[in-house]
C-alpha cells in the first residue's frame, strides 16, 4: 500500500511538471513544431497558459477558436496557444475561423473548457503588431521573455458556458 501511495505521488508530481516547461523548452518546442520561434508564438503560449490557469484546466481540456485580424500577417499566435494547451486541429480542439477579428484587433482567441463550456475571450489590439514584429529582431529566448513580460498585451473577458 505504501509503495502504491509513493507511486501515485511521483506520478502526480511528474504530471504537473509536464505543463510547466522552461523558457528554453518552450523555444525548442515552438521551433520544432512551427519551424520558427517568432514573436507571435510566445504570445500564444502566454494566452494558453493564462487560460489553463483561469479555467483550472488540464492539458487537452480546452478548445480554441481563433479569429485573425485584417492586419495580422499570419495566425501564428494560435500555434502558441495550441502548444500551451495541448490542442490540435486533428482532434477538433482548434479551429481557425474564416471570419476576421473585429476591426482594430490583431487577433481574438476564444478558449473554452471542453467539459464545462466556460470560456474566455482574449483580444490583442492592432497596436501591438509593430512591437510583436520587432521582437523577431531579438534572439528567441528574448522574444519569449518579452512576450511573457509585456504589460497590457491582451485583454481577457469571461464568456458564459455554451
Amino acid at each position: 500500500m505504501q509503495k502504491m501511495l509513493i507511486l501515485l505521488l511521483v506520478l502526480s508530481v511528474m504530471g504537473g511538471q509536464a505543463s510547466a516547461e522552461t523558457p528554453e523548452e518552450w523555444v525548442a518546442l515552438g521551433t520544432r513544431v512551427h519551424g520558427f520561434f517568432g514573436g507571435f508564438i510566445p504570445v500564444g503560449i502566454r494566452i494558453g497558459l493564462d487560460a489553463m490557469e483561469r479555467l483550472h484546466a488540464q492539458p487537452r481540456g480546452l478548445a480554441v477558436l481563433y479569429y485573425q485580424g485584417e492586419k495580422a500577417p499570419c495566425p501564428c499566435v494560435v500555434d502558441g496557444v495550441m502548444l500551451a494547451v495541448h490542442a490540435s486541429p486533428g482532434q477538433g480542439t482548434v479551429q481557425i475561423s474564416p471570419e476576421k477579428a473585429p476591426s482594430g484587433l490583431m487577433a481574438v482567441v476564444i478558449v473554452r473548457d471542453r467539459k464545462t463550456g466556460h470560456g474566455l475571450r482574449y483580444t490583442i489590439s492592432d497596436d501591438w503588431l509593430p512591437k510583436m514584429l520587432s521582437w523577431n529582431k531579438e534572439e528567441p529566448l528574448k522574444r519569449f521573455d518579452d512576450a511573457m513580460a509585456a504589460a497590457g498585451l491582451f485583454e481577457v473577458a469571461p464568456l458564459s458556458p455554451q
